[in-house]
């Protein structure tokens, strides 16, 4: 893909995303034309498409961001590659799939947008993710999902719970990866958690889930989840684990249950004899938010690479939240009240380190902008699209 393509895809993209409503109509057509010419197709997604459509979005738009950074975007289609492998897809849906993406945007974009070049330049694009995730797919000799079953189930805060299963046979994904789940009670309807330790040959994996206002499967995977139920689990994903150099010292801030992906690389760090410097910040609105913030101090307690610091926007817990008190939880050490992007950009200089954040889109963005603010490379800085 040369400079000139690259830039008549974005282009083309942002025109259509720039519309009232564009992202959503675009893929509410996509998807229109792709079940219309591929009836078969509808039954590999959930009655529900309205998380699908959403993540289309977010997906096109990571990789086209991604398009001049091959060495970052051809690992994570290959990572889709072999996620897909769980819906049963064979080489002409991602044909099928290629041929829908171009109409919907042919549609949007209008003749005088959608040139002959513009055509041929979104086409060698979509070539390159599906001939990436395909080649992946048929690379990949491992089982196309794990099954799994739950053993515990701890409900710590309203909104957040801790699950852990053993699964059937083990799961080889590396700390800081993240795999989508599939309930029973909800078919077909994937959600995306990171687990919380590393992988281990007994098959061990926990999740930290915190229910999302209006989801569709975060309510019943908090409020609903009984030892022995059965999760099926996809092929690992994410690129959490890469970093710039060997031996960089690390920056990880963390929001919330994001905090999964950062403890479970802790603990396989743990286990090392030799590690760079990491400073972790863990935050929240509340101080009961920091829920996990105790077993993160017990990993620095007995590793000296290892610095944790809790920040929170309020200094007391809601009137609603009747758990354990924080302070007497971590024997009277309090947080940092204020906002997470300001306190680490004010905190000390970031610059030259690996650094990882996780949370949600607003704060990861806000973060960024701090951080930038603050003199840091944003080269250095890594995050998930999800």
């Amino acid at each position: 893909m040369d400079a000139r393509a690259i830039s008549l895809v974005r282009t083309t993209f942002k025109a259509v995303a720039a519309v009232d409503g564009g992202p959503e109509k675009l893929t509410r057509s996509f998807y229109a034309i792709l079940f219309a010419r591929n009836p078969e197709v509808r039954d590999f997604f959930p009655a529900s498409m309205e998380s699908q459509r959403d993540k289309l979005v977010t997906a096109i738009a990571y990789a086209i961001d991604q398009l001049e950074d091959l060495d970052r975007l051809l690992p994570f289609l290959a990572q889709l590659g072999r996620d897909h492998r769980k819906y049963g897809i064979v080489d002409a849906h991602y044909a099928a799939v290629g041929d829908a993406l171009i109409t919907a945007l042919e549609q949007f974009a209008g003749n005088e947008i959608w040139t002959d070049e513009v055509d041929a330049a979104w086409r060698e694009v979509i070539a390159v993710m599906a001939g990436t995730m395909m080649e992946a797919a048929e690379a990949d000799d491992g089982p196309p999902v794990w099954q799994g079953t739950v053993v515990e189930h701890l409900r710590v805060l309203d909104d957040v719970s801790i699950v852990r299963l053993m699964l059937d046979e083990p799961l080889d994904y590396s700390a800081g990866q993240y795999v989508s789940v599939s309930i029973p009670s909800r078919p077909r309807m994937w959600r995306y958690l990171s687990p919380a330790i590393p992988a281990n040959a007994a098959g061990e994996i926990e999740f930290h889930i915190r229910r999302v206002t209006g989801g569709w499967v975060s309510p019943a995977l908090v409020g609903s989840t009984s030892v022995g139920d059965r999760w099926t689990i996809g092929a690992p994903l994410g690129s959490m684990t890469r970093h710039s150099a060997p031996g960089r010292d690390r920056l990880l801030i963390a929001s919330g249950t994001g905090i999964a992906p950062l403890r479970a690389q802790l603990m396989e760090m743990a286990t090392k004899a030799d590690n760079p410097s990491v400073h972790v910040f863990y935050s929240g609105r509340y101080p009961c938010d920091l829920y996990d913030l105790q077993t993160l101090q017990q990993i620095a307690a007995i590793n000296p690479w290892l610095s944790v610091v809790g920040i929170v926007e309020e200094e007391t817990d809601p009137w609603w939240y009747d758990g354990p008190q924080y302070r007497d939880h971590l024997g009277g050490s309090s947080p940092i009240v204020g906002q997470v992007g300001k306190v680490v950009a004010e905190f000390g200089s970031w610059d030259g380190r690996d650094i990882q954040i996780v949370g949600s889109p607003s704060m990861i963005n806000t973060t960024k902008f701090r951080l930038q603010g603050a003199g840091v490379d944003l080269s250095l800085v890594r995050h998930d699209p999800w």
